[in-house]
């Protein structure tokens, strides 16, 4: 007799996923529900005539099951060879896969099958690919010339300036954007068997936005420029001096660009009573500008699967987005632009050549 409760709650949600995997094979989902049901307390003549096969079956999965886990259930035998791998060979597997970042499972299958003349289901072969500990990742954008330390500091920095923010301060986060009029293509749901599709735009319009962003309030100041320079640099810290009338001091986070650094945006600042004090946020570092997020969020509700017909009205989404949308829905925005700082080390990366 097979006693009920012998799966986790892990184990249970795995089988659940094999047993409504559309791409398994139906054989393999039909093993995937047997375990189930007998984990729920059925005896194997119950499940034998649920499922129409007879009771020692169900024993026999179950016995599956239990010896080698999911891959047991999913790994058939083919063309009569064994269809499990041996520990040598998946050591031979995982050194391949590791070298050659294969980029779809279908690739791995077929260099099995070649290799070693054995053929997978494809839950088979993802269950076997999860057992090795290899999962399918997209690699992060990450530069090598990252400074872990020097990130490090300027988090300590930041906290800092922070905790010790007076009531007549102000910290106001800032960046240089450039969307192009093109609608961006992205995955969503829809009716089975409805093919979707989206209307290219012809033009390829750009808008320069030179803008800024006080995590507090959500307040945005968003200068729509013709190009971003030392000029459009002045006008920006500008506007935020105008958006900040009773600020005694208002700290700007930025990057290295050229123009921030400018001589002409040196000049400026050094005037008598200037109120702004520049931060420069360390270079390659762009995760340790919250603006940056902002821009994100930006294509997500503008460009993603939405076209626009005329480079006017592109314009008018962008901006009345980021100048309307954002301050006054700020609640609803807040926690996808956060200074919640992390040290990327490049170190800690396999950085593909």
């Amino acid at each position: 007799m097979i006693r009920s409760g012998f799966l986790s709650k892990a184990e249970r949600l795995e089988l659940r996923a094999l047993a409504r995997d559309g791409l398994s094979e139906a054989r393999a989902a039909r093993r995937a529900n047997a375990i189930i049901l007998l984990d729920k307390g059925w005896s194997c003549q119950e499940v034998a005539e649920a499922l129409l096969i007879d009771d020692d079956t169900a024993r026999s999965w179950h016995r599956l099951y239990d010896e080698h886990g999911l891959t047991g259930l999913v790994v058939f035998d083919v063309g009569g060879s064994h269809s499990r791998l041996s520990a040598e060979q998946e050591d031979a597997l995982f050194t391949w896969v590791s070298a050659s970042l294969p980029r779809n499972a279908r690739t791995i299958g077929a260099w099995i099958a070649g290799r070693f003349g054995i053929e997978y289901s494809h839950a088979g072969l993802i269950a076997l690919l999860h057992r090795l500990k290899l999962s399918y990742r997209k690699p992060a954008m990450v530069s090598g010339k990252l400074d872990a330390a020097k990130q490090q500091a300027f988090i300590a920095d930041y906290d800092r300036l922070m905790c010790g923010l007076e009531n007549d301060e102000a910290v106001v986060f800032v960046d240089a954007v450039h969307p192009t009029h093109q609608v961006r293509a992205v995955g969503c749901w829809a009716p089975t068997g409805e093919a979707v599709a989206i209307s290219p735009s012809s033009g390829r319009d750009r808008v320069n936005i030179h803008g800024a962003i006080d995590l507090e309030t959500g307040k945005t100041q968003m200068l729509d420029v013709l190009t971003v320079d030392a000029q459009s640099t002045i006008l920006l810290l500008m506007a935020i001096l105008a958006a900040h009338p009773s600020r005694r001091l208002i700290h700007v986070f930025l990057d290295n660009a050229r123009y921030h650094h400018a001589r002409l945006v040196q000049e400026w600042l050094a005037r008598k009573g200037q109120r702004i004090r520049l931060h420069f946020v360390p270079t390659y570092s762009p995760h340790l500008n919250p603006i940056e997020r902002l821009w994100g969020v930006m294509h997500k509700n503008i460009t993603h699967n939405q076209g626009y017909a005329t480079a006017r009205e592109f314009r008018a989404a962008i901006l009345g987005f980021l100048t309307q949308n954002v301050p006054k829905q700020w609640h609803v925005f807040r926690d996808q632009v956060t200074d919640n700082f992390r040290v990327i080390n490049p170190a800690d990366f396999r950085i593909l050549r």
